[in-house]
């Protein structure tokens, strides 16, 4: 049973996929779309804007750092409503049937064959695609490092967030060098409120991306969560991605003379 018909977006865009700088982007929950077969998945317009569909305001930041940077970005097209692209596929959050307080009517009762469908469609061309571009810069005796964007909501469940910034990484992997550096690099601007491992914490029953594509080979890499109300506008966005622009090589270099 085929998922993604006529009129359905590729479920991956890429930016940059020659560019020379050595990070690499990506937007696990870029977009919101969702395919037409799915029809509104039984959630209100005004729900599917919402945090629960995708990761406000970071579609835009992740494009103009990709410009700024000279950068690889992978960003993904649809909805984390359909299947979260950030979530092992066989975990129960990957098609979630409640996201924060909403219930999604459409992911109530799938079969089998739908929920392989999801995978198969969306999340694997999204993960195949990371893979791909990585095997490319490791074939050319490339080095990489992965950042992985996203944004979080300025207040959960009736319970505000001071935190403007978190840079989020597993505790227990060997190497944390980078998030550690972009951390003193966030918090030296002081004019910001850094969240180290918060408001989430990278483990391995929580996240795909990083852990995976990251962790597992063994690259750099950090997760980089802004507050959505600071990058919810044009203004925001370019702000944002000009301080990440302006940071993420200094500590490219900081991590490269530790290894010197």
């Amino acid at each position: 049973m085929g998922l993604l018909g006529d009129g359905d977006p590729p479920p991956v865009r890429v930016l940059r996929p020659d560019a020379g700088s050595e990070f690499l982007l990506t937007a696990d929950h870029a977009g919101r779309a969702i395919p037409r077969r799915l029809g509104d998945l039984g959630v209100a317009e005004n729900e599917r804007r919402r945090h629960i569909a995708w990761d406000i305001g970071i579609a835009a930041v992740t494009e103009i750092l990709s410009q700024a940077l000279d950068a690889t970005a992978v960003l993904q097209v649809y909805s984390r409503l359909v299947i979260d692209c950030n979530r092992q596929p066989d975990w129960d959050s990957s098609i979630p049937t409640i996201s924060e307080v909403t219930a999604i009517p459409g992911n109530q009762v799938i079969a089998a064959a739908e929920r392989e469908a999801r995978r198969r469609e969306i999340f694997t061309p999204y993960h195949r695609q990371i893979g791909e571009l990585l095997d490319r810069r490791v074939s050319a005796g490339r080095g990489a490092i992965l950042v992985a964007m996203h944004s979080f909501t300025p207040v959960f469940k009736g319970e505000a967030r001071a935190v403007e910034i978190g840079i989020l990484y597993n505790p227990d992997e060997r190497d944390t060098r980078l998030p550690h550096i972009m951390l003193d690099l966030l918090r030296a601007e002081g004019d910001l409120a850094v969240g180290d491992n918060a408001p989430y914490a990278i483990t391995a029953a929580s996240d795909y991306t990083v852990p995976i594509h990251g962790a597992g080979r063994g690259l750099p890499h950090v997760e980089i969560e802004i507050r959505q109300d600071l990058i919810g506008d044009a203004e925001g966005q370019a702000a944002w991605a000009a301080r990440l622009a302006r940071l993420l090589p200094l500590a490219a270099a900081r991590l490269g003379a530790g290894n010197r």
